[in-house]
Parts: C-alpha cells; structure tokens; sequence
C-alpha cells in the first residue's frame, strides 16, 4: 500500500492550478463533490492506490501553459498511483493519465464537453473511458471507451447502468436526497449494486448498528432479569 506523501512536485508548485472560473451552479459542485468523495476511500483503500480528483488541471503538454489552456475534467480517477495530495496532475511526472473522466454538462459548457474536452481525452490524455452526465437532465448520460485509439459509444445495460471495465464499478443514475437536495444524482455502486457510502450514509449506518446493539443489549438484560440473574453482576 502506497503511504501518504505531503511534499508536492517541482511542476504541481510551478503550474497554474487555478484558472478563476466557478462552478457553474450549486447543483453541479455537489454532483462533483459526490462522485469524488464517495469514491475516494474505494480508491485509496484499493491494493495499488490511486487518485480521484475534482474541477482541478490535467496537464498533458508543456503547450497548455504556453497556450493558456488550463481547464481539466469536472472528475477524473486514476488507478495505480501513488496515495497523496496533489495540486494538479501532471502526465509527465506521473507516469501516466486518467483512467476515466467524467465531465458534468450545463448550457454553457455541454458543447465544449462533447467536442474538444472529449477529443483532447481521446487524442491527447489517451484517457480509457469518458463519461458525461447533466445534473439537471439524467437523460444526458453518456459513456464512451477508447477503441483502436477512437471514442466507441457504450451501451448502458440493462439497468441503465455504465459498467466501467477499467474501474471495475458501476455509474447509476440514483433518485433521492443529497446534503438536502432532493434530485437525480450519479453515482457509484459495486457490479453487484451496492451504492459506495456518502460520509453521511456511513454515519447513519454506524448510528443505527449501534442502536441494534444497544437494544439487543437491552434485551438480554430483561431476559435475565426475568430469570432471576443481576445482569450488572456477570463478568
């Protein structure tokens, strides 16, 4: 298992790791923040390690910082790397790219996603498999493998689901609320269907355990108690 590093990269502290353009709505920075934070204790947990980041630079090429091209992917994962922080993922230094990205689309950039984001991804970062998904629209769900060295559609199945073969997980399209936000949210889940746990979903299922515990603690402290044993007295 890889162990956590602090120290960044001479590139990561020379590179520009912000471009100064927001979100685009509320909506969207908590669909990312799900997708990256659900994920990221399957990622760094996983025998190799490995990476996902959010709304942050991928460089590919010295030429993006001579051509100011610093936007990256709304979330990418990648497997087989070192467990540490970074600033922005430089190809060059790590040895490789993403393993997948996933682009989140609204009015203003859905164009853009589905034309130069994607061919950068296929001709450029060489990036296995490409996602996009509309947080306003769950219909806009898309996933492209990389074949031959050209972007192939893949079928969902017959769930509905995207199967990432590189990832070995599931991206589902889940109705329900997240941090109060009743909608449809994209998701990661196992093969077998299991969603991986938000931070609230794992404290909920820690919360409730805990009160089964305590009541079948209570129970057998009232069955004794009706057999005439003092429960506080058994060691």
């Amino acid at each position: 298992m890889y162990q956590t590093k602090l120290a960044f990269s001479p590139a990561q502290d020379i590179l520009p790791s912000d471009d100064g353009i927001p979100m685009e709505t509320q909506r969207h920075k908590m669909q990312m923040d799900l997708l990256v934070d659900s994920l990221y204790p399957w990622v760094t947990q996983r025998e190799g390690g490995g990476y996902v980041g959010g709304s942050m630079f991928v460089y590919f090429s010295p030429n993006q910082v001579r051509n100011q091209d610093y936007r990256g992917p709304d979330v990418f994962v990648v497997l087989d790397v070192p467990v540490r922080e970074r600033k922005s993922w430089v190809v060059w230094e790590e040895g490789k790219g993403p393993d997948m990205v996933i682009e989140l689309l609204s009015e203003s950039t859905a164009e853009q996603d589905k034309t130069t984001k994607k061919l950068i991804c296929q001709n450029q970062l060489r990036v296995p498999e490409y996602v996009w998904y509309d947080p306003f629209d769950p219909e806009e769900f898309a996933g492209f493998g990389l074949q031959k060295g050209i972007y192939t559609p893949l079928s969902l199945d017959e769930q509905g689901r995207f199967i990432s073969q590189h990832l070995g997980l599931a991206l589902v399209r889940w109705q329900g609320q997240f941090k109060g936000v009743e909608a449809v949210w994209l998701r990661w889940s196992t093969i077998d269907g299991v969603l991986l746990p938000t931070d609230e979903e794992m404290v909920r299922t820690a919360q409730a355990q805990a009160q089964q515990e305590a009541q079948r603690a209570d129970r057998l402290a009232a069955e004794l108690k009706r057999l005439g044993v003092d429960p506080d007295k058994i060691v």
